[in-house]
């Protein structure tokens, strides 16, 4: 092989092998971005979960305090029916 087809092919393997890396490192890129945007996006679910617990906590509470409110009434309610029976018993 002549020094010139020599040189010739070591130029074309090292084309190849640049060529390789370019794209090894926008494959790289690519994967890093989608990898941030996952992150981001896992980060946003958690803001929205804690939020939604957060939330259903107060509805939670709100709703045991209802029926408790519940409760009250109703027991008040009995004892006022049970004075109007005795009186009007009288």
């Amino acid at each position: 092989m002549t020094a010139e087809k020599t040189i010739h092919v070591a130029l074309s393997e090292l084309g190849s092998a640049i060529n390789s890396l370019e794209n090894a490192i926008d494959m790289r890129i690519e994967r890093q971005r989608e990898s941030g945007e996952v992150e981001s996006e896992v980060k946003r679910v958690h803001v929205d979960r804690a939020r939604l617990a957060q939330e259903l906590d107060q509805s939670q509470f709100r709703a045991n305090r209802l029926e408790e409110v519940n409760r009250e009434v109703s027991r008040r309610l009995v004892t006022a029916m049970e004075t109007i029976r005795a009186v009007l018993d009288r």
